[in-house]
């Protein structure tokens, strides 16, 4: 935070000098130009980011909004629906001050008008500070031709990814960028290491030895140190 208030400070006192050097004849609007655009993304970023930070000085001032209801006694509940586990949740929060409900809604994508709606609703949401959406299938697992599907698809709003890849991460050259990335690589070890703590549910709930567990936990810590961007 403070190199980039501390970037911010400079790219003002630039802009003073490159406009007295203006003003003597020298041309300098193009790097006037250039700073500009730096500056305001940098301001962007301060903006995006501080919109996350809240005091915290007890227990009680934690929030945690849940999305899974992973395991109860007996049970893991990967066979349950997306929507089973939003409104179990929600019945849950209602009952926990540090707990908040997260709110969702279901989209029929053959429904035009749903498909709008919900992009509309990410915006206005993305708008406001809010990170973006979490798109998933209808059921917690789900399956084509080929296999298990990816289990869920972050979409990001514009300014919160500015606190992932920086700064000037929506310059139109950045975006490029970022569109040309190899992710397939990544998704790889997303399904290996969403498979595997899967499986460790299923041990834990079945009493299975712990060494029978962390055999699970440790293929899962052993993807996580694969050498992928973590960013992707």
């Amino acid at each position: 935070m403070s190199s980039i208030l501390t970037t911010t400070r400079c790219a003002h006192l630039r802009t003073d000098l490159l406009r007295v050097a203006a003003s003597r004849g020298v041309e300098a609007n193009g790097s006037l130009d250039q700073i500009a655009v730096r500056k305001d993304a940098a301001e962007r970023y301060v903006a995006a980011y501080q919109r996350y930070v809240r005091p915290v000085n007890t227990v009680d001032d934690l929030r945690l909004a849940p999305f899974h209801l992973l395991a109860t006694e007996g049970s893991v509940h990967v066979d349950k629906s997306h929507r089973w586990h939003m409104e179990e949740l929600a019945r849950i929060c209602e009952h926990d001050p540090i707990l908040t409900a997260t709110p969702f809604r279901e989209v029929d994508l053959a429904n035009e008008n749903e498909v709008a709606a919900a992009v509309a609703w990410w915006e206005s949401m993305t708008s406001s500070g809010g990170e973006g959406m979490v798109v998933k299938p209808e059921t917690f697992l789900a399956r084509d031709k080929r296999g298990l599907v990816q289990p869920v698809l972050k979409v990001r709003g514009r300014e919160y990814l500015r606190i992932v890849y920086g700064p000037e991460c929506a310059l139109p050259e950045n975006m490029e960028r970022l569109r040309e990335r190899a992710v397939a690589g990544k998704r790889r070890l997303a399904m290996g290491e969403f498979t595997l703590g899967i499986e460790a549910l299923h041990r834990f709930v079945e009493r299975a030895p712990l060494r029978s567990i962390h055999e699970c936990v440790f293929g899962v810590l052993a993807l996580e140190s694969e050498p992928i961007d973590p960013r992707l």
